[in-house]
């Protein structure tokens, strides 16, 4: 069995790393070079950048971003945020980010996946789906999660999976910032239905939400960002108990 992967999770606004509670009530988290460094000397598999805010204008700030933080680590790490050419990804990947991740862009113009796949390759694209449940449907939803489409999860993940994506991330935004828990009943059905790897996305609280997101929700990949943060749960800690409890990770 792969090894699960534990990702932190850098949201960017303004250069600067903050965390919210379901998508709102941002606040500062700290700088995210200094951030990136240390996970990295701590064992995080990944780093996934997010700029939350981003706008084309922004694209040169957070290219200079990537360049600093790729000086300062030694494990691979995905950049999204107002990606919506294979231009935009070509600036960042020479910028030293291993993968980028599209989302708002891919649900505008899916044709873009098959586009980036075709000039990068499947391992490079990422792509992210934000969504909550409305009326018991799970929705996916744009712009950080402020407007709800008509898209469902299930059906758009798949599609995803069709256009040669080599990875998805979920957000439920029911879960994002309540340290509940993951979303694993969506999970399950995401890595059950699909071929590609599910990266598990909202909602860690506590380190038995992490062996639970692996073992129930069968994610390859459990992202959190305000645990690791604010120093609630350290990446070796976490790494040992998912040992203990037999989930194959690197130590």
């Amino acid at each position: 069995m792969l090894a699960k992967r534990i990702i932190p999770c850098l949201d960017i606004k303004d250069g600067r790393t903050v965390k919210g509670v379901n998508f709102v009530d941002l606040r500062d988290a700290g700088d995210p070079v200094e951030l990136a460094e240390i996970y990295s000397k701590e064992g995080a598999d990944e780093l996934v950048f997010l700029d939350i805010s981003a706008t084309e204008q922004k694209r040169k700030t957070l290219a200079d971003l990537v360049f600093r933080v790729a000086e300062k680590v030694n494990i691979p790490f995905t950049v999204g945020g107002g990606i919506s050419s294979v231009e935009d990804v070509d600036v960042l990947l020479q910028n030293g980010a291993d993968k980028v991740s599209v989302n708002s862009s891919a649900v505008k113009n899916p044709q873009l996946i098959n586009d980036l796949v075709a000039k990068f390759g499947s391992q490079c694209i990422v792509v992210a789906i934000d969504a909550k449940q409305i009326d018991g449907e799970w929705i996916v939803h744009l712009v950080g999660g402020k407007v709800p489409t008509e898209r469902k999860l299930f059906e758009w993940a798949k599609e995803v999976e069709e256009r040669g994506a080599g990875e998805i991330l979920f957000t439920s935004m029911d879960n994002d910032g309540t340290k509940d828990g993951f979303a694993n009943k969506a999970l399950a059905k995401l890595s059950t239905e699909l071929n590609i790897p599910i990266i598990a996305s909202g909602g860690a609280g506590n380190k038995q939400h992490f062996t639970d997101t692996f073992v129930e929700g069968k994610a390859d990949a459990a992202l959190a960002a305000s645990v690791f943060h604010f120093k609630e749960i350290g990446i070796q800690e976490l790494k040992t108990e998912l040992k203990e409890n037999g989930i194959p990770v690197r130590i």
